[in-house]
C-alpha cells in the first residue's frame, strides 16, 4: 500500500465485476484521500458474510465493480478536515449503514430508519465514490459505504466509532455486522428480559450472536435450531441450553422445550420457509423477529387471522436496531469483561487473497465464521 504526494493512495481489495461468475479478484484500486468529515481507516480485519455472498450468487443487485466486504475494523490513518472526534491512532469499528444524521429518524435516536442513507446504493453519504481504476480512472463501489476487503477504506467519521484498544481486531470487526446485529435484535428490537425463552434459527454467525445476546440478556431456555449438528454443538458453547435438528416436527419439539412456545424467536437464515414457520415457534403473545434477509423479491406468506388472534408480533430486525456510537462500545465493554464471549464465533482467520474460499466454505456450510487478517 503506497502514499502519493496528492494522498491517493493504491490500495489492494476484493472486487466483484459480476463477469467471472461469483468469483472476486484481488486487485489494486486507487483510494482518494479523505474529504470534509471523512476518516481513512487501515483496516485490520474484515469479516466474511453472508451479506456479501448475496451479491456474490446474485441474489442482490449493487452498482459494479464493487469492493466487497462491509464487516471491518481498523486504525485511523488519516483524517479530512472537520473532523473533531478521531484522532491517528484510535482503534475504530466500522458502522455499514451510515445514516445522513438530519432526519427526524437520526435526530429520534433511529439512525438505522435512516430514509436519506446511500448505504445500499454502494455510495458515501454525499453520494460519491471515493474509489477508482488505477489505470483508468473509472469508479468503483464500496459495497454498503464500506468495501471493507480492502487494506484502507474512507468513510464519514460518524461511521467509524472508536473502541477500547484492548478489543482484538478480529472480534471487534464482527460487532460492525454480525454480532453487533445479533446484540441490537435482542437488546434493541426484540428486547428481550430475563427469565424469558428464546429460540434461534440458524446457528452461523448472526444466529451465534444472537444466542451469546440472549445468554447476556438473562433468557432461558434458549433454543438453537440447524440443520448441521456441527453448528448446533458451537450454538451450546455460545450460550444454547438446548440444540434441536431442524425438521417437520420443529414446532411441536421447540412447544415442549420451551413449556407451550418460546416469548421470542429469532430467524437468522434469511429463507422464506424458515420465516414462514417462526410464528408457530412463539406462544401467544409472542415476538418473531425477522433477522435473516432473504434473496430480493423473495415473500412471506404470514396466516394473518391466526397472527391477530393470538396476539403475536412479528419485528424485522434492521442492523439490530443498532445506534452504533451508543451500542459497539456497550458490545466491546461486555466482550472484555467476560460477560459476552465472542472469540469462539470465529472459525478461520484468512488472508486477502483466500477470501474466495472462504466464501466457498460459507456456501458449503462449514464454518461460522471467517475473517480476512491484514498484517500493518
Amino acid at each position: 500500500m503506497t502514499e502519493t504526494k496528492t494522498e491517493t493512495m493504491q490500495v489492494r481489495a476484493a472486487v466483484f465485476r459480476g463477469t467471472d461468475g461469483d468469483r472476486l479478484s484481488v486487485e489494486t484500486l486507487a483510494l482518494a484521500a479523505p474529504e470534509h468529515g471523512e476518516v481513512r481507516v487501515a483496516v485490520r480485519a474484515a469479516g466474511v458474510c453472508g451479506s456479501d455472498r448475496h451479491v456474490l450468487d446474485g441474489e442482490w443487485q449493487v452498482p459494479l465493480p464493487a469492493v466487497m466486504g462491509h464487516e471491518a475494523a481498523g486504525v485511523v490513518e488519516s483524517v479530512g478536515a472537520g473532523v473533531r472526534g478521531l484522532a491517528v491512532g484510535d482503534h475504530v469499528v466500522i458502522a455499514w449503514h451510515q445514516a445522513c444524521q438530519r432526519c427526524g429518524e437520526c435526530a429520534g435516536g433511529k439512525p438505522w430508519a435512516c430514509t436519506r442513507a446511500r448505504s445500499n446504493d454502494s455510495l458515501l453519504p454525499d453520494g460519491t465514490t471515493r474509489w477508482s481504476d488505477a489505470a483508468d480512472g473509472s469508479a468503483a463501489f464500496p459495497y454498503l459505504a464500506t468495501g471493507a476487503m480492502a487494506e484502507a477504506i474512507v468513510v464519514p467519521e460518524f461511521a467509524a466509532i472508536k473502541i477500547d484498544e484492548r478489543v482484538p481486531f478480529d472480534v471487534a470487526s464482527l460487532i460492525g455486522c454480525s454480532v453487533g446485529t445479533g446484540y441490537g435484535a435482542v437488546a434493541n428490537n426484540a428486547r428481550v428480559v430475563a427469565g424469558e425463552s428464546a429460540v434461534v434459527v440458524g446457528a452461523g454467525g448472526v444466529g451465534l450472536s444472537i444466542i451469546a445476546a440472549l445468554r447476556l440478556a438473562g433468557a432461558n431456555p434458549i433454543v438453537a435450531v440447524d440443520v448441521s449438528e456441527a453448528k448446533l454443538a458451537e450454538a451450546e458453547r455460545a450460550g444454547a441450553t438446548r440444540a434441536l435438528l431442524s425438521g417437520p416436527d420443529l414446532a411441536e419439539r421447540v412447544h415442549e422445550a420451551t413449556g407451550g412456545g418460546a416469548d421470542v424467536a429469532f430467524e437468522a437464515i434469511g429463507r422464506v420457509p424458515t420465516m414462514q414457520q417462526l410464528p408457530e415457534l412463539i406462544r401467544p403473545g409472542g415476538r418473531a423477529v425477522f433477522v435473516g434477509l432473504p434473496p430480493e423479491g423473495q415473500k412471506v406468506e404470514i396466516d394473518g387471522l391466526l397472527l391477530a388472534y393470538e396476539g403475536k408480533t412479528i419485528i424485522g430486525s434492521n442492523y439490530g436496531g443498532l445506534v452504533p456510537a451508543r451500542d459497539f462500545p456497550r458490545v466491546a465493554g461486555a466482550y472484555l469483561s467476560g460477560a459476552l464471549p465472542l472469540d469462539d464465533l470465529i472459525s478461520a482467520r484468512v488472508g486477502l487473497d483466500e477470501v474466495n474460499e472462504a466464501f466457498d466454505a460459507m456456501r458449503r456450510g462449514e464454518r461460522t465464521r471467517s475473517v480476512i487478517l491484514f498484517e500493518r
